[in-house]
């Protein structure tokens, strides 16, 4: 996650602990929601961004622009989902996160920026310009999808369904897609590991 870190371990661990921080919170949301309900739900959930705001201060040293703009919309649209008792508030935004974040790369890509390594502030070692922008648009194309897709399922489903797609489905298309992306970053000289086995010495 950080380009300060040199090891092998620090990084897994800062990936690791990044991931839960995304995806905590809207863990808690889901268990929350189906052991008591949406109000008590919406509660955990904008408790428990704020804890991963902290934790990611705390232990990462630092913010990234993602879970900012996650925590600002999700205390936003969690005060309204509670305060009007309608969960549709808080159904629309991965949304506005799905849009925001393709206008941002988009604009980016006009301007020949890889805004996705500003946003993400995470290292992929070795990766060219040339790859940072193919993944730049690689990634505002999945939001643009991402975004319709939301809609089309908050629109046609339940709560009850939206919510357990959004956080199983949805969790596990965006690990299919990144995946997906690895054949071509490796092309643009990713760093997977096999640099830091060839550098060590052999025993004799």
């Amino acid at each position: 996650m950080s380009d300060d870190v040199i090891t092998v371990e620090p990084k897994k661990e800062n990936k690791g602990l990044g991931f839960a921080l995304d995806f905590g919170p809207l863990l808690i949301f889901f268990l929350v929601y189906k052991f008591v309900g949406i109000i008590p739900g919406t509660a955990a959930f904008m408790a428990a961004i704020l804890v991963a705001v902290i934790v990611s201060k705390w232990k990462m040293g630092k913010i990234s622009p993602m879970l900012w703009l996650s925590a600002v919309l999700v205390m936003g649209f969690g005060a309204l989902t509670i305060y009007f008792n309608d969960p549709s508030f808080i159904q629309i935004k991965p949304t506005i996160i799905y849009v925001g974040f393709a206008v941002i790369l988009g604009v980016g890509l006009l301007r020949g920026k890889a805004m996705l390594k500003y946003l993400l502030q995470a290292a992929y070692e070795g990766l060219s310009d040339e790859g940072w922008l193919k993944l730049s648009r690689n990634w505002a194309l999945f939001f643009v999808f991402m975004a319709i897709l939301n809609e089309v399922m908050r629109l046609t489903m339940t709560f009850d369904l939206w919510l357990t797609l959004k956080v199983w489905g949805v969790t596990i298309l965006s690990f299919i897609f990144a995946i997906a992306n690895v054949p071509m970053l490796m092309r643009h000289g990713l760093d997977v590991g096999q640099n830091d086995e060839a550098k060590e010495p052999t025993s004799k």
